[in-house]
């Protein structure tokens, strides 16, 4: 397909080309592979799959979970495939629904992507402050005042490099996929070669650990039906964000092909690359005392098995590979406001929906950086005894809850569609039925699960109850899910059509 033949589809799709089609189908691949970034997701929510479950919620949760993600991939490849466009997962679901479809699709899939920058950005600056504080000798104190700091610098300047560096953003999403790819190679072999001793494969995988405060031990049902699941956010969390190879639909050549391939193997290979990374820090983890001491932190192994030049060396690759990822985080939310907004759902669309003379929307990257940092504002404060804020895991489970909600919504339509469905290119024939009803049951079980507390001082009634404990996932979802619901039958069902026409016939092949 030429790049002629691209906006000839995305004219019959109803818009004009209006964003520069430069990036190649493996810049499509790599924003997803970026965003994803097992740099990222495997280092910053490891504690969340230690002390809800342990070894077990890792080296066997992340292949299992990962396997559901992939058939999620599958049916979202195809429907990329069918609807190349930047409004990607709410235009599937206004265009084979109706407009309150693609409404609710739209908000929450808008919402769950600046929570997804959000947390990426605010676990880099966590990273990057441990990393200054080993190179300053503890002269950099790494405080939470600090790291909110970091994250607030990081976010300017990924609006800054996707504002005035469109062609170089598609560069560095390129070099991003070999920072993963050799990054997390060199770390896998210096857990493997340098360390003096390490765990048993019987502790790797059949270890358990439950330090969630809920069950008595690793015993029980809590364990096996409340706990463990609760680890497996590790894994949905980081292997999220890879509809951005639908976002960014309109500026890829050859999108009906390459974007639906660039989707699903952006899954693959990360889960891949995950699972290889995580056997490592399980292996090296001999440390276990010190790990449950620090909450699961995954940089206590590599204090507690490495010198101290390794351990920072490696704080330092993940943090590189960190901001590669929040980079990749601003260009996909940038591209779903200004979709949403140039169909008149987002207020002051007008101004968000607007592109510079370098074909790029620049206020919808500043709005999208703004909430960010405002949602993320409780991370400047901690329960007592934890370095991490139960608000970062919390914005982790909006971002889990968002996404995988407004995926949900256009694989139910296409199924419940069946053969009126046109596919495009990439399809999956008749296997759509089966593959369509595993991924709506696995995110429905998934979401309930990520509204849950964390912890017992997160249950409202507990005595030992603080607000700093509480998983505020569930009172953020629940008042979007409320108040986009009233918008819409109250205002929005009267002018809301779903997507506009931007061109009137469609050209000539």
């Amino acid at each position: 397909m030429t790049i002629d033949e691209d906006s000839r589809r995305l004219a019959e799709l109803g818009y004009k080309q209006e964003l520069a089609r430069t990036w190649s189908g493996f810049s499509n691949f790599a924003i997803s592979f970026s965003i994803i970034s097992i740099l990222a997701g495997c280092f910053t929510t490891f504690g969340q799959a230690w002390n809800n479950g342990g070894p077990i919620a890792i080296s066997w949760g992340w292949p299992l979970i990962s396997l559901f993600i992939l058939i999620i991939g599958f049916c979202m490849s195809e429907l990329v495939s069918a609807y190349p466009t930047a409004g990607g997962i709410y235009w599937w679901a206004a265009k084979m629904g109706k407009p309150i479809h693609g409404w609710f699709t739209g908000w929450l899939n808008l919402i769950g992507l600046i929570a997804v920058t959000a947390s990426v950005d605010y676990g880099c600056a966590t990273f990057l402050n441990i990393t200054l504080n080993r190179l300053t000798g503890g002269a950099w104190e790494a405080t939470l005042p600090q790291a909110f700091l970091l994250f607030v610098i990081i976010l300017a300047l990924h609006a800054l490099i996707n504002i005035y560096s469109h062609r170089l953003i598609s560069v560095l999403q390129n070099v991003s996929v070999w920072w993963h790819v050799v990054g997390a190679a060199i770390v896998v072999a210096i857990l493997i070669f340098a360390p003096s001793q390490h765990q048993t494969a019987d502790f790797v995988f059949f270890g358990t650990n439950n330090n969630s405060g809920f069950g008595d031990g690793s015993n029980g049902f809590t364990f096996w039906l409340y706990v463990l699941p609760l680890g497996f956010l590790l894994t949905q969390y980081t292997i999220t964000g890879f509809d951005a190879c639908a976002h960014v639909s309109e500026e890829t050549q050859g999108a009906a092909k390459s974007a639906a391939r660039g989707l699903w193997q952006s899954i693959f290979y990360s889960a891949i690359g995950g699972w290889i990374l995580l056997l490592a820090f399980l292996f090296a983890a001999t440390n276990v005392d010190e790990l449950n001491k620090q909450g699961g932190f995954v940089g206590a192994i590599f204090e507690t098995a490495l010198s101290s030049p390794l351990a920072t060396a490696i704080f330092a690759i993940s943090t590189i590979g960190q901001f590669f990822c929040g980079m990749s985080c601003v260009t996909s939310m940038s591209r779903m406001t200004y979709a949403f907004s140039r169909d008149g759902a987002v207020p002051g669309w007008r101004l968000w929906s607007k592109v510079d003379r370098n074909r790029t929307p620049v206020n919808a990257i500043l709005g999208g950086c703004v909430v960010a940092a405002l949602i993320t504002l409780p991370a400047l404060y901690a329960p007592p005894g934890l370095t991490t804020p139960v608000a970062f895991y919390a914005v982790v489970s909006i971002a889990v809850i968002g996404l995988y909600l407004a995926f949900l919504i256009p694989i139910w339509l296409r199924l419940r569609m069946g053969d009126k469905f046109e596919p495009g290119p990439w399809t999956l024939g008749k296997r759509y039925r089966v593959l369509c009803w595993i991924a709506c049951v696995e995110i429905v079980i998934v979401s309930i699960y990520f509204i849950m507390p964390f912890s017992p001082a997160g249950v409202p009634g507990n005595p030992d109850f603080t607000w700093t404990s509480v998983n505020y996932a569930p009172i953020a979802v629940g008042l979007v899910l409320i108040g986009i619901a009233l918008w819409w039958s109250l205002s929005a069902k009267h002018w809301f059509t779903g997507p506009r026409r931007t061109v009137d016939e469609v050209p000539a092949p």
